[in-house]
């Protein structure tokens, strides 16, 4: 693992495919004129729309957003997480994917998100993720980039169960990816500490790409793309606009946390 430059891209996706695609492709661009070697994209990048538009237009957002994501990786040099899109499974469900994608182009590893949201947010908003998602079966997996440390994978949701970044430090993760599209409501009290508390708890960079903004009807989510150090320090924030957080990851500082909070070797229950 070396010192590198890592960004996580904040968008306001939409109903438009080609119109998100665009967008992502700008901000890819200017995350790399930037000098970031590892790129992180949201949860729904592809499409934000009412589920039953996505799911019937779930198998060309699929591809499109395979395809899109291995050009970018391939033309950039960079590796590229999808932070969730539609992948249809039949019976009119889809598992929302994530997906990491190598400079040259190829699949590295993907995880089908596992928590789904279903929650009556306090604002009146219902969400009932399971309707038209299917779970993933399996837990999230760790993808050892040579160069860029120990990948874990999860979604959104996830967050919010530190027992499966708990069996990603047990996997040996280094850096953990939360892509999110976290609800206006929920998130301008839970996302920031939630996303510190992974990484303290399991004293590894999270890096958390986001949604922000109005996206459809009463959908409005939270913004503040933020990498955050294993110590739990806030180093970018990308605020409530589209735009990016960029940090280094730097493994002296990985090594010097957990030298000095030393908490996952004390581990009683495991």
């Amino acid at each position: 693992m070396k010192s590198y430059l890592a960004a996580a891209v904040q968008m306001t996706s939409v109903s438009d495919l080609q119109r998100n695609l665009i967008q992502a492709e700008e901000l890819i661009d200017l995350a790399v004129r930037q000098g970031a070697e590892l790129v992180g994209l949201p949860e729904n990048f592809s499409f934000m729309g009412e589920e039953e538009e996505k799911l019937a237009q779930a198998e060309a957002i699929a591809q499109e957003s395979e395809k899109f994501l291995k050009t970018m990786a391939q033309r950039f040099q960079v590796t590229i997480l999808g932070g969730g899109f539609p992948v249809p499974v039949g019976n009119g469900k889809m598992h929302n994917t994530a997906l990491l994608v190598g400079p040259n182009g190829d699949e590295l590893v993907r995880y089908e998100k596992v928590h789904l949201f279903d929650v009556n947010v306090p604002d009146g908003n219902t969400y009932r993720e399971s309707l038209t998602i299917l779970a993933g079966l399996r837990m999230p997996p760790i993808y050892p980039a040579k160069d860029l440390g120990n990948l874990g994978l999860s979604v959104c949701y996830d967050v919010r169960f530190p027992e499966l970044y708990r069996h990603l430090s047990q996997m040996g993760a280094e850096v953990l990816f939360v892509p999110a599209a976290f609800t206006a409501y929920t998130g301008k009290d839970h996302w920031q500490v939630l996303v510190q508390a992974r990484a303290i708890e399991n004293t590894c960079y999270v890096i958390a790409p986001a949604q922000t903004g109005r996206h459809y009807a009463l959908r409005q989510t939270h913004g503040h793309a933020m990498i955050v150090d294993p110590w739990g320090t806030v180093l970018a924030d990308a605020g409530d606009k589209p735009g990016l957080a960029i940090a280094p990851i730097e493994p002296s500082r990985l090594d010097q946390v957990r030298r000095q909070m030393p908490s996952l070797q004390h581990r009683v229950f495991i």
